[in-house]
């Protein structure tokens, strides 16, 4: 089939999720100027530069206590700065948990049983078990097509890495399995990796 999104799909359900997956979740935690915390996860977020490295994530819904946008990124306009936490398969539920639509002045660390860590470079704080938690500072916010739809860039200021994950000097992603969100209501996790040799490039010692 074809269709253009102007025109809809026709199908029960949008298949653009579905089409554009896995996608990395960020489980981004912020900070209020008041000191409340906040904890949501974000399913369109990727890195995008590695030197320095910098990454991205898109918010696109917003909440009537909010100005047309949602806790984090009123949070990081705020503050101008957050904390992206990887997502491993043992904390799906939590993660899930987190997602409700709460009141701004409910912390969701304490409402998913989540527990916090303090960052070391930005005033925020992070989930104090995740695989890895990147603490970042807030470049800009671009706005898009679509009534509250946003960019979010930040550059990366520091990085947590359980030890548990690192092997042999290298991060192995295998050790806490992570949950990727595919379209509708599915998730995947990654239990298995391969490697691809490019042309002209060298096997990695």
């Amino acid at each position: 089939m074809f269709y253009r999104p102007a025109d809809g799909h026709g199908l029960p359900h949008n298949p653009f999720y579905a089409v554009v997956s896995p996608r990395p979740i960020a489980w981004i935690s912020t900070r209020d100027l008041s000191g409340m915390d906040n904890l949501a996860p974000y399913s369109f977020f990727n890195a995008v530069a590695s030197e320095p490295p910098q990454v991205v994530f898109g918010s696109s819904d917003s909440k009537e206590d909010r100005d047309g946008t949602k806790d984090s990124l009123g949070n990081i306009r705020e503050t101008g700065v957050f904390c992206i936490n990887v997502v491993e398969f043992a904390a799906r539920d939590a993660m899930n948990a987190s997602s409700a639509a709460l009141p701004r002045d409910v912390d969701e660390f304490a409402q998913a049983g989540v527990e916090k860590a303090a960052c070391e470079t930005i005033p925020c704080c992070r989930v104090a078990q995740a695989p890895a938690s990147i603490e970042c500072r807030l470049t800009r916010i671009v706005r898009l097509a679509g009534e509250a739809n946003y960019a979010v860039f930040g550059v990366v200021t520091g990085m947590h890495l359980r030890d548990d994950c690192i092997v042999d000097g290298r991060f192995d992603v295998t050790r806490y399995q992570p949950l990727a969100r595919l379209g509708y209501r599915d998730y995947a996790v990654v239990r298995e990796v391969f490697e691809m040799i490019r042309p002209g490039q060298k096997p990695a010692r």
